[in-house]
């Protein structure tokens, strides 16, 4: 198959994540995948079959996702390309009109949760041959927009090149690690705030980068935590950090199905994290999960661990898939998008 995966941009997340390592599995089984994005410091990161197209494909102007279209079904017509696969909303819309033009099928997945959205938002993904969600969560709550036309595909993750061990023995420090894109809705802002409230030795090393940087940064120095608090950026290797730190802290508002909470469960990693619909998911219960924001039940958390090296947390790593598990689903729907797809 000649394979068109469009994605927003290319910067660190979940999604982009994802994108990474599928394309890679489809290479691998010899198909032609080209990805359609606005670039991102993770482009160096895919596989050297996987061909690139640098495109404005999230501009939120119909203007410039029409142009968009029209250049990518001009493309997918001259060199056969045969199935569109979106991801994000703005690329649903550019897959489309591309897929009307071209005379190819296209699929979406749906990555996220959104509140409050109006459903007319969503019409490409009610059009699509089939919308993956990553979770139950993600198709139950957005059902109104999807019209039922979905099947849920965990996201399948590589074996990790090892395993949780934590800290050196001899390393008395409680080494606490947030992993993720430093926006308001992954929570952690919350985390600064709730460290000078803890007592014993902890640090706090972070990995990632995004808009509200600058101000955590600076609220760390007001705080007088830069001894003990670290920002580290975008990193390629967030597997490494999760095999060496004490606990992984997963405060977030909102998830589709967490990429970073999925692999720090496969590798055994202590985890402290919040109680929202996809880390339920994940969970063989809600016993050791918080509220999302609630500063006094974080703080409680991480003084417990500091003081038992324990969490309460307990999650389900069966129900996470192989990523072979994971492309041989998402394999069978381009197949019978192919067979059944008519002008």
């Amino acid at each position: 198959m000649k394979i068109i995966e469009l994605v927003p941009e290319l910067q660190e997340g979940g999604v982009e994540r994802h994108l990474l390592w599928m394309t890679e599995k489809l290479v691998e089984r010899g198909h032609e995948v080209l990805i359609i994005s606005a670039g991102g410091k993770m482009t160096s990161l895919f596989h050297s079959q996987v061909k690139q197209w640098i495109l404005p494909v999230h501009k939120k102007n119909p203007l410039t996702a029409w142009s968009c279209a029209q250049k990518i079904a001009d493309r997918a017509k001259l060199e056969g390309w045969n199935i569109l696969h979106a991801h994000s909303r703005v690329p649903a819309w550019i897959a489309m009109w591309a897929s009307k033009k071209a005379n190819i099928p296209y699929i979406v997945t749906g990555h996220v949760l959104f509140g409050n959205k109006s459903p007319w938002i969503y019409y490409p993904y009610r059009k699509a041959f089939k919308v993956i969600c990553v979770s139950h969560a993600v198709e139950d709550g957005m059902v109104s927009c999807f019209s039922g036309n979905t099947q849920v595909i965990h996201n399948g993750l590589t074996e990790p090149p090892f395993y949780w061990k934590g800290p050196d023995s001899e390393d008395v420090t409680t080494r606490f690690l947030f992993v993720g894109r430093l926006s308001k809705v992954k929570g952690i802002q919350d985390i600064i705030e709730v460290l000078p409230r803890l007592q014993g030795s902890w640090s706090l090393d972070v990995l990632g980068d995004g808009p509200i940087m600058e101000e955590l940064k600076n609220r760390v120095k007001d705080l007088d935590l830069e001894d003990r608090v670290t920002f580290y950026g975008f990193r390629d290797d967030p597997d490494y950090w999760m095999q060496r730190c004490s606990c992984l802290l997963f405060p977030s508002y909102g998830e589709g199905m967490p990429l970073t909470l999925a692999r720090a469960i496969q590798m055994k990693v202590p985890v402290i994290a919040s109680n929202i619909l996809p880390v339920r998911e994940l969970a063989k219960s809600d016993e050791g999960l918080l509220p999302p924001g609630n500063l006094h039940a974080w703080s409680n958390a991480l003084q417990f661990f500091i003081n038992t090296k324990k969490t309460i947390c307990k999650f389900d790593p069966d129900i996470i898939p192989t990523l072979d598990q994971m492309t041989d689903t998402v394999e069978t729907i381009y197949r019978k998008a192919l067979m059944t797809y008519t002008v």
